[in-house]
């Protein structure tokens, strides 16, 4: 029920004034039934004007009905309404309205339970039959919505709900929309606020997800090694057509070792024949290439 507008009780006060005023001044004439006359009669007009004017909200269409049938659909703004023949029984608000409505322990296509909690925008573009049509429009639109939601669920994967909301959102406003078109209703749009699954199911959705991280890691790295691989088989044809590179390469990887003030290093015993380690100039090079690195440090220091 729309809240009583003060306007109608001011000019009911006002009327309801002037005729005590004039049934003061006749009964000053000694005029007593005169004066009861008008008292009355002015009370009974004051209450039937008050009474039948009425004021609609900017928002606001008001549906009047004449004897139990339709008359017309008056508002926003001052109109008048013949009293006791016509009677006002909705004031359909014409904004933007918001529905929450939810679907609880669904099964999805694939019979997962999930919990789905959405928004719907809607606003009544047709007064007379959101009055008419349907005895409880504002009702009738959440029971709709939450079967649209159940049937959309119910054709849906899980995986697919997860990763399109924006997809089922749109499903529903069309399916809503088509459903609330003869009741004179809009739909603007449909938010899906969050899609709740058991958490049994979430720990091993986040399991499965780790474990395809740590494949796509194993992936990587063998393509890494095999790129490595590659590299290394392409060194080994250079130095296999060029055994001095090779053992300078060696001597190179055995002197940079001993450089970290390493006390024992192990060489496999073919690269020592390689190196000619085992020979008296092979050990007197290495000697004097470290002596020589050691002499630079201190001097630096």
């Amino acid at each position: 029920m729309k809240n009583q507008n003060s306007f109608p009780i001011i000019i009911f006060l006002i009327i309801l004034g002037i005729g005590i005023v004039w049934a003061r001044a006749a009964y000053d004439a000694s005029n007593v039934a005169l004066s009861v006359i008008i008292t009355i009669s002015t009370f009974l007009i004051a209450l039937l004007i008050s009474i039948s004017i009425k004021i609609a909200n900017p928002w606001e269409k008001a549906v009047v009905l004449r004897l139990g049938r339709f008359q017309s659909l008056s508002g926003p703004g001052l109109f008048f309404i013949i009293p006791i023949l016509d009677t006002i029984p909705y004031w359909i608000d014409t904004r933007v309205i918001t529905t929450s409505f939810k679907a609880e322990k669904t099964l999805t296509k694939d019979t997962v339970p999930v919990d789905v909690d959405a928004v719907l925008f809607w606003k009544v573009l047709d007064a007379k039959k959101a009055a008419l049509e349907v005895a409880d429009y504002i009702g009738a639109i959440s029971w709709a919505s939450q079967t649209a939601l159940r049937d959309v669920i119910g054709k849906t994967m899980l995986s697919d709900m997860l990763e399109g909301r924006e997809k089922i959102s749109g499903i529903l406003q069309k399916i809503i929309d088509e459903r609330t078109e003869p009741w004179g209703i809009n739909v603007n749009s449909v938010e899906i606020k969050d899609v709740l699954i058991p958490g049994a199911l979430e720990n091993a959705m986040s399991m499965q997800a780790q474990a395809e991280r740590e494949r796509q890691a194993r992936v990587i790295l063998g393509d890494s090694e095999k790129q490595v691989a590659e590299k290394f088989g392409e060194a080994a044809l250079t130095y296999a057509d060029n055994p001095v590179a090779l053992h300078l390469r060696a001597m190179n990887m055995l002197y940079e070792g001993l450089k970290q003030n390493s006390t024992i290093v192990i060489v496999p015993s073919s690269a020592i024949d390689t190196m000619q380690l085992g020979s008296m100039a092979g050990l007197t090079a290495l000697t004097m290439g470290i002596g020589q690195d050691k002499a630079k440090n201190t001097d630096k220091k």
